[in-house]
């Protein structure tokens, strides 16, 4: 085996006499140019002894002896020795080798490992390939899968290699976590309890003093890397303040990044990202926040205000309190609402069984909220129904659960359960209903799988400069609309002068001849 090893390094040896540019476009080609079509992205293995092609001394190895040595040799070898010919380079371009590459590389030993991590080789594989075949595009998503062209992972491999590391900050209203999008579970938490409804500060001072504090935890300066964060499920309503409120808030946190010098920022929903962590881009998204519980449908990564968001007034504040009140029920008691939302957080098998808290989510009859949570995410697909917006049915069938409190045991299978025996049979076939699929990190996770995009950060991203262009642009069409509105006003308003005029010439000429009779208005 060493020998061979040996061979086909000297073999690439050899080709650096063919002269400098030859070398140059060779190494340029290797990442470049796609393999030969293969079947969504994933081929076997090519035959090295194809008709008119040729390794040398190597043709008498079986092609999967080859292809275990050039995995042994490790991406950045593989990489030299396409350059060396065709041949070789028709060897090593293979999708199977560089999806080995991809799925070691996810490993990496200096990522923290988590509960629900991506420590899986298929699990990771599963979110690579996700990523790259339906978001590499940027937003708005493309909508069909056929539309995209043929994968060469090995480009892929390489331009993954190239993507800078980001900050993740994904700020919920009970827990904020943050970290970097190279390892594989958030490397800081900690209890925000802070809501971006709150109107005692200023907005802006609110966020500032937010994103200022995570930073000075990751001990990083803002300039240096570009910027993943979650936004609240807020102001989902389809009138126009919540619209109004939702441009406010966007436009708010990235003035706030920007002020800071961050050098670009991709802002994306929590429930969205939730969705990608679940590797869909389509579906109704149930997330269990601090305060209360929003049931989003989400069509091709975008959040239908249209068809409805429902909010439920349930949240994990709620739902904590009911546990303090059965745990003094059983003469358990604590002073202090933070210490039992530790105790929850911590032993939530033990938490199911002891006082079957998954009853309180779907308990209707309890007097602070109108409808169970099993009510709100029926009507929620029975909007979905009614708008038809897809010709299959399928895409709000799948329901993904997000939240730390989301994490409760058999919360899913009770929320299927239910949901089956409400909805009618026909909207009820199909209906899969998944737990967190990172835990309370999900949301997180969907930003991880965003960051590490091959086309990251150029199609997700927006800098200042477009950021500014944008508002420049807005406020230009918000002028022209108000001109326009002006105008329609002087216009109407000079009508009814004319109108007025003429009225008052024909009184006039009714009084200048007495002789007629007048017509009297009744």
């Amino acid at each position: 085996m060493a020998m061979l090893l040996k061979k086909v390094l000297e073999l690439r040896s050899s080709t650096r006499n063919l002269g400098r540019d030859h070398h140059h476009h060779d190494q340029e080609s290797c990442w470049d140019d796609d393999p030969p079509p293969s079947n969504r992205g994933v081929v076997v293995m090519p035959a090295a002894a194809a008709a008119g092609s040729s390794t040398g001394t190597f043709d008498r190895i079986p092609d999967e002896i080859l292809y275990v040595i050039v995995k042994m040799l490790g991406p950045k070898e593989a990489a030299r020795i396409s350059a060396v010919c065709r041949t070789w380079r028709s060897l090593v371009s293979n999708n199977r080798l560089w999806i080995h590459f991809l799925q070691i590389q996810s490993l990496h030993p200096y990522h923290h490992h988590h509960r629900g991590s991506s420590s899986d080789p298929c699990r990771a594989w599963d979110s690579i390939f996700f990523a790259e075949t339906r978001l590499r595009s940027g937003y708005p998503l493309q909508l069909y899968y056929s539309q995209a062209p043929q994968l060469s992972f090995m480009r892929i491999y390489g331009q993954r290699a190239l993507v800078p590391g980001s900050v993740i900050i994904d700020g919920g209203s009970g827990y904020c976590k943050f970290g970097w999008s190279k390892y594989n579970a958030p490397s800081g938490r900690s209890a925000t309890f802070c809501e971006f409804g709150n109107i005692e500060t200023p907005l802006y001072s609110r966020l500032s003093l937010f994103y200022t504090t995570i930073y000075s935890k990751m001990q990083v300066k803002p300039p240096n890397q570009p910027l993943v964060v979650s936004t609240p499920i807020c102001h989902y309503d389809d009138t126009e303040s919540a619209k109004a409120s939702r441009k406010q808030l966007g436009e708010a946190i990235h003035s706030v990044l920007f002020d800071l010098n961050v050098p670009a920022v991709c802002a994306i929903n929590q429930a969205t990202l939730a969705l990608y962590a679940a590797r869909r881009t389509s579906g109704i998204v149930v997330n269990i926040g601090f305060q209360h519980t929003s049931v989003v449908p989400i069509l091709h990564g975008e959040v239908l205000s249209k068809v409805g968001v429902e909010s439920v007034g349930m949240g994990a504040l709620k739902l904590t309190e009911f546990l303090r009140q059965q745990l003094q029920q059983k003469n358990i008691h604590f002073d202090s609402l933070y210490t039992v939302w530790e105790l929850k957080e911590a032993s939530l098998h033990w938490l199911k069984n002891a006082f079957k808290q998954e009853r309180y989510c779907f308990n209707h009859e309890w007097p602070e909220r109108a409808m169970g949570l099993h009510q709100a995410v029926a009507l929620c697909m029975d909007h979905c129904h009614d708008a038809e917006l897809m010709y299959d049915d399928s895409w709000y069938k799948t329901v993904v659960l997000s939240g730390g409190t989301a994490c409760l045991p058999g919360l899913a299978e009770r929320l299927e359960k239910e949901l089956h025996e409400m909805l009618p049979s026909a909207m009820a076939t199909g209906i899969r209903v998944i737990p967190p699929p990172y835990g309370s990190d999900s949301a997180w996770f969907g930003a991880k799988i965003i960051s590490n995009l091959s086309t990251f950060p150029g199609a997700w991203c927006v800098t200042k400069k477009q950021f500014k262009h944008k508002l420049k642009r807005d406020l230009m069409v918000s002028r022209t609309a108000a001109l326009q509105i002006n105008q329609n006003k002087e216009k109407g308003n000079q009508v009814q002068e004319d109108h007025q005029d003429l009225d008052q010439s024909a009184t006039s000429k009714s009084k200048a001849e007495p002789g007629k009779p007048t017509i009297q208005q009744s």
